[in-house]
């Protein structure tokens, strides 16, 4: 598996370090569902998005949500 670009941020605080922490894979391009929830399964975080091209121009993005 080729590696995918990802940060991991905090949500729900103003302060860093203080809030939950969250994965975003920043191009989950080429990942599959299973791909997907093994990832999610390895951060171990209340959640994990993963960033696609949308569907529609319209939007900015489609994004994938694994808990």
């Amino acid at each position: 598996m080729s590696a995918h670009p990802f940060e991991i941020v905090d949500v729900f605080t103003p302060r860093a370090r203080a809030g939950n922490q969250l994965a975003v894979v920043t191009d989950a391009r080429g990942l599959d569902t299973a791909a997907m929830q093994a990832i999610a399964r390895e951060f171990n975080f209340a959640e994990t998005s993963f960033l696609l091209p949308p569907a529609d121009p319209a939007n900015d993005a489609h994004v994938r949500i694994f808990t």
